[in-house]
């Protein structure tokens, strides 16, 4: 554990860094979205290096008298625990692997969920939404959630330091971290990303979707979506789905179905299968979602409609999505094991 006297002495190599204080480390204006919002990608390569950077980071924002919030998967989370135990009762803690197992659930259930909660005041908060045991199936997935968080947050008086493990994760992440995120801390210290690119990262993987496997049922719905309950849960529970969870997976496929009717051409094409991790519906119309952030905000209780995808994303183990406007295809997953969905402090 460290104490706050202690932080403010080098911890390893990383300390050439120089973030002792980070909110001296960034020029605000080397953002070229907004200055109000600062985004950093942190390249760590063990769990030292990720102290040195993490901690210090997040007792400058409690000194500072900012909320501050913790989303990571467990081992990290373990450690920040532990470093931070002195100050536990001033930070909320979230397991990522749960609360962000979708990461399209990431910004409304996590990120904007905390930082909404505190308004006229900056946050500043920690989220490690990729993982070395993520899948190639999510990645496009958190890929996208990186990019969007530059626009759900713009204008923004928030800090969202990200760590990526530098030793275990692909070039190729690396490579897209680097295109979400205006600024990066490596082993040479933090610095402008020359590669800051998110809507073109968004665009690159918007990518069609495998198709159905061949023996997936389908059916053809136009107008009710009562036929799509019935088909879907009928289905479901054949293929031994969760009886649990059957009330989640039967919302979110009315959700998507109803938004065919009233946003998609009023036909949509459903197809239900499983395999060996999981179970998938998808549904395909021929409307076409323009807002990339669809889904991705949280809605006020005064707002009328406009909740469909975003309960999806809370629902799902995994929501893939890609639009055109030759049409769109949502593809969702519930895993085989029982997921916690719910958001723990």
């Amino acid at each position: 554990m460290f104490s706050t006297n202690e932080l403010s002495r080098p911890h390893g190599a990383c300390l050439q860094r120089d973030v002792s204080c980070w909110g001296e480390s960034f020029d605000r204006s080397a953002n070229p979205m907004t200055e109000s919002f600062v985004h950093p990608a942190l390249f760590y390569r063990d769990a030292e290096d990720y102290l040195s950077a993490t901690v210090p980071f997040v007792v400058e924002g409690l000194a500072e008298g900012e909320p501050v919030a913790v989303a990571v998967p467990p081992p990290n989370l373990a450690l920040l625990r532990d470093a931070l135990a002195t100050f536990a009762d001033r930070i909320v803690f979230h397991d990522m692997s749960l609360v962000g197992r979708n990461p399209g659930r990431i910004i409304p259930g996590v990120l904007r969920r905390f930082a909404d909660s505190h308004p006229g005041r900056h946050v500043r908060i920690i989220g490690e939404p990729m993982w070395p045991s993520r899948t190639d199936e999510e990645y496009p997935a958190c890929a996208i959630h990186e990019a969007l968080v530059n626009h759900a947050f713009l204008g923004r008086d928030a800090t969202i330091l990200c760590p990526f493990n530098a030793y275990r994760l692909s070039a190729e992440v690396l490579r897209d971290a680097e295109a979400a995120h205006p600024l990066v801390v490596d082993e040479h210290g933090p610095r402008p990303s020359e590669h800051f690119g998110p809507d073109g990262l968004i665009s690159r993987y918007n990518r069609p979707l495998n198709p159905p496997p061949e023996g997936a049922a389908s059916t053809t719905i136009t107008g009710t979506v009562a036929n799509a309950r019935k088909f879907t849960k009928e289905h479901a529970l054949r293929a031994g789905f969760d009886p649990r969870r059957l009330d989640d997976l039967v919302l979110a496929v009315t959700e998507l179905v109803t938004n065919s009717v009233e946003h998609g051409g009023g036909t949509s094409t459903l197809h239900l299968w499983s395999d060996d991790n999981g179970y998938l519906c998808q549904v395909s119309d021929t409307g076409y979602i323009s807002d990339p952030l669809a889904g991705r905000l949280p809605v006020g209780p005064d707002r009328p409609g406009g909740r469909g995808l975003l309960v999806v994303n809370h629902l799902a183990d995994l929501v893939r999505l890609h639009t055109s406007p030759n049409g769109t295809t949502v593809q969702l997953r519930f895993a085989w094991s029982q997921a916690n969905n719910e958001l723990e402090t």
